[in-house]
């Protein structure tokens, strides 16, 4: 996964993520492996208004992402879609860093280098 953007006034995933993929990452990690419908479930109660369909489509654009896969699974109601995750949170947040203070290096190099240097210290 490549950040495209790292939001300053967020927490956590938010800081990477948008909200609603964050929330279904978070639950992933936990889980595993997950059906859209399990993972629907599960965020209802934080989100009343949103839509079966909505959790179905942004676990495919963490799919696009490289952060969940999908298999089909054939069982009594039919074809369903899978997902399990496919790193782990501190692989994540580990790429997550790398890619940020590469880009400080190549963008504001000597101060990322006072920045850091002065961190030593503390």
């Amino acid at each position: 996964m490549e950040p495209h953007e790292f939001k300053l006034t967020e927490e956590g995933l938010k800081a990477v993520l948008p909200p609603l993929e964050a929330d279904i990452m978070e639950y992933m990690w936990r889980v595993k492996v997950a059906t859209a419908g399990e993972v629907y479930e599960h965020l209802k109660s934080k989100y009343p208004e949103m839509r079966r369909s909505t959790v179905s489509i942004l676990m495919n654009r963490l799919c696009d992402k490289g952060l969940l896969k999908r298999s089909v699974d054939h069982g009594k109601g039919g074809m369903r879609y899978v997902y399990s995750v496919t790193t782990t949170r501190e692989e994540f947040e580990k790429k997550i860093v790398q890619k940020i203070l590469d880009a400080l290096m190549s963008n504001f190099r000597e101060a990322t280098y006072a920045y850091l240097s002065n961190m030593k210290g503390r």
